[in-house]
């Protein structure tokens, strides 16, 4: 059954309700969120995307992204996409809220009200196969060498928010402050 996405404006305003497939091929803006995830020395765990992906199949990207589903919020559904994909749960900060568009040479668009979340594991997950092709720990400053060395490799939306910002700060902040 496909998932029904909820529609929203430049502020995150709910609009209505639309099927996941609709809204990608027409660009409507929905509702998203993006988990990083760092261990203990502050490496981010990166996902690299399954080749069968409809969309950017083998890119790398942050720990895990999805959308809320109709009924669901948005941390309800930070914790059940989370173990779907990397299978484990961990406490969970939002921190950051972006909107952003693009579209794909297949004629998909992302167009999204993102909502970022941060938080800590340091264990190795057990990905999903279907969802997750490889898995990777870097440090901040390898991954912001590679990004500006090979940024085709990595997600439009990954690529934004790491542009935009502070993860560190984040972290530190996020200590006392988990959902």
């Amino acid at each position: 059954m496909e998932d029904i996405l909820i529609l929203v404006d430049e502020q995150d305003t709910f609009q209505g309700y639309m099927g996941k497939e609709e809204a990608h091929l027409k660009g409507v803006k929905h509702r998203a969120f993006s988990i990083f995830v760092f261990n203990e020395k502050n490496e981010l765990l990166l996902q690299q995307r399954a080749l069968s992906k409809y969309h950017t199949p083998g890119l790398w990207s942050n720990t895990c992204c999805s959308h809320p589903r109709y009924g669901e919020t948005t941390v309800s559904a930070v914790h059940r996409r989370l173990p779907e994909e990397m299978g484990f749960d961990t406490e969970l900060t939002h921190v950051h809220e972006m909107s952003y568009e693009i579209r794909f040479d297949n004629g998909i668009t992302e167009n999204e009200y993102d909502h970022v979340f941060v938080g800590r594991y340091d264990k190795n997950p057990d990905i999903n196969k279907e969802e997750v092709h490889d898995y990777r720990w870097i440090s901040m400053e390898d991954l912001k060498k590679d990004m500006v060395e090979n940024p085709e490799k990595y997600t439009f939306w990954f690529r934004k928010i790491m542009n935009e910002f502070d993860f560190m700060k984040a972290l530190h902040e996020s200590e006392t402050q988990e959902v």
